[in-house]
């Protein structure tokens, strides 16, 4: 059984209400089926924490053989990630962990403690993902056209243009989100396959209505979320 996690309700509906998925809140699951797999939905709430929770309760399962999350998120230049666009992470980055200077910059290794290892490496606030081969394991279709790119998750939505670029300098990124480091960390401890998808709703750092489609980016998630699965 797959998990796939969604922040959000309106996200799960639009990824998948229209192939029948049911309507979920906050902290609730529902077992489902889509393209021959049998999927666990979970509607983890938004955030780090949130999702910690949920991912420590659900791939905990026996049953469960992979995670995939689904969203929507902000890129740093839409002209490379068009807002609309899918995007499939190939690594994850949570740049607030570590020890924070005076000029703002944060040292993953400055408190001297890693989050915990992965294959016998310690990791500290970076993943480097496999999506291309975990999808395959999962026996999912990654939708023609999805473009890859190196993810940071974020516990509060990038505000200005100078947080933006810094963002995007330190952590190599292309898309923020809220929720994928802890699926992704979780999912590498557990040694379970892990895929994140996303759509692109705005430009990270602007808060200019012109840069942002919250319901263009939820219509792409649900064109794109259900082919992962069908292969349609």
């Amino acid at each position: 059984m797959i998990i796939v996690v969604t922040a959000t309700s309106k996200e799960m509906q639009a990824a998948l209400g229209g192939k029948g998925a049911p309507v979920l809140e906050q902290g609730e699951t529902a077992e489902f089926s889509l393209g021959g797999l049998d999927l666990l939905l979970a509607v983890s709430g938004v955030g780090l924490v949130n999702t910690a929770l949920t991912a420590g309760r659900l791939m905990a399962l026996p049953s469960v053989t992979g995670v995939v999350n689904l969203g929507i998120g902000g890129a740093y230049e839409v002209a490379r990630f068009p807002i609309g666009s899918c995007v499939y992470a190939w690594r994850e980055t949570w740049p607030e962990y570590g020890l924070l200077d005076e000029e703002g910059r944060v040292d993953p290794k400055g408190i001297g403690f890693s989050q915990g290892e992965v294959a016998g490496k310690p990791v500290w606030n970076r993943l480097v993902l496999n999506p291309v081969n975990d999808a395959a394991t999962m026996g999912l279709s990654l939708p023609a056209g999805c473009a890859r790119g190196s993810f940071v998750t974020v516990s509060s939505v990038t505000g200005t243009p100078e947080r933006a670029g810094w963002l995007q300098m330190a952590c190599s990124a292309d898309v923020e989100n809220m929720e994928g480091f802890a699926l992704a960390f979780g999912a590498a401890r557990a040694g379970l396959p892990f895929l994140q998808v996303r759509s692109v709703s705005n430009v990270a750092g602007s808060r200019d209505r012109a840069d942002w489609d919250l319901k263009g980016a939820l219509r792409a998630l649900g064109d794109f979320a259900p082919r992962l699965f069908t292969g349609k």
